[in-house]
């Protein structure tokens, strides 16, 4: 079943004073299935993370459509649009986007606590990603004192705490060391052979071998 529908998506970049256009997309299509692991790789500025952040409803294309289970994004009010991410998307960014002054039980947690999900259910479901992620012993620690590795593992729990239908992932291992980076892309591959779909973007051959397919795209187009 496809999960994620990209069609005929164009973005184009207007400059400060109009004069100029840039395209950064240009009328890209593709599809996602459930519980595909996919990769899109291309060099920087060929478009690949203007292409996510559309996906992930951050930016909105200047035509063309996203759908995720036949549901077009366009549809979707802006003031639902939050609650639309937490609820179906889970995020890994390459600067792992954590809260310095929240611990790694409390990074974890924060989806789930801005869904108002009672404090019995996030207990049931924290001890199990904690644990899959090798966390549980650094639940009480803060940022400042784990690896980049372990920075990415709570980044990683905190996007798939939710459950989500799809895992977005730019440029994950851009911050590791190669041992933390394969480390990563075993647990993305873990997650994938548990049934998770995952997209992620990157320049990296070696993060974009493990993924099931892997789409190109320069110059805004796949």
């Amino acid at each position: 079943m496809e999960l994620l529908q990209v069609k005929h998506v164009i973005k184009i970049y207007n400059t400060r004073l109009g004069a100029q256009q840039c395209t950064a997309l240009a009328g890209v299509s593709f599809s996602v299935s459930e519980g595909e692991f996919v990769a899109i790789m291309g060099a920087s500025g060929s478009g690949k993370t203007t292409l996510l952040n559309i996906i992930a409803s951050l930016d909105k294309p200047t035509s063309g459509e996203v759908f995720l289970e036949g549901k077009s994004l366009k549809t979707i009010k802006d003031r639902e649009l939050s609650a639309f991410r937490r609820d179906n998307l889970g995020f890994v960014f390459q600067d792992f986007n954590l809260l310095d002054n929240f611990s790694v039980r409390d990074n974890i947690l924060l989806p789930l606590v801005l869904a108002k999900t009672p404090l019995a259910q996030m207990e049931e479901r924290l001890i199990p990603v904690a644990s899959m992620l090798g966390l549980l012993p650094l639940l009480n620690k803060f940022p400042h004192e784990i690896s980049g590795g372990e920075k990415q593992r709570t980044a990683v729990a905190r996007a798939v705490i939710t459950k989500p239908r799809l895992i977005l992932a730019d440029e994950p291992t851009g911050a590791l060391d190669s041992k933390s980076s394969i480390n990563l892309l075993e647990i993305f591959d873990g997650l994938n052979d548990s049934g998770q779909t995952i997209l992620m973007v990157t320049h990296s051959s070696m993060a974009a071998s493990y993924a099931s397919r892997v789409i190109f795209i320069k110059d805004g187009e796949l």
